[in-house]
């Protein structure tokens, strides 16, 4: 089957699934730039990214495996990695944010206590 062969109902429901993985992959972009807090930022991107990683996931495997004729699971080692690179880097992110700001806020009692 070729891509002009798709069925109108495959069409419809890939299209749906990459544009509301899209959707909320923006909303994640979004929510980066409108909050205040590094906390708050680092926050939006990874719930939004990961949930619309999955949806445009799903919509390549079900365009692929109806274009192919048999089930693509490659996407799926894509989605796994992101799936769980994302939360290991919002960890890595959140320590690194704390330690700065322990080391800021300790700084800032010694200067005051002298």
């Amino acid at each position: 089957m070729t891509p002009p062969d798709l069925p109108a109902w495959a069409c419809v429901a890939v299209g749906l699934l990459a544009l509301a993985g899209a959707a909320l992959s923006f909303l994640g972009a979004v929510g980066l730039c409108s909050f205040r807090t590094f906390y708050e930022r680092v926050h939006a991107p990874t719930l939004g990214a990961t949930l619309g990683m999955a949806l445009i996931v799903a919509a390549s495997i079900l365009f692929f495996t109806l274009v192919e004729g048999r089930f693509m699971p490659r996407e799926l080692l894509i989605g796994v990695f992101l799936t769980v690179t994302t939360p290991v880097t919002l960890i890595l992110l959140g320590r690194a944010a704390l330690f700065r700001d322990r080391t800021e806020f300790t700084r800032e009692e010694t200067s005051d206590d002298t």
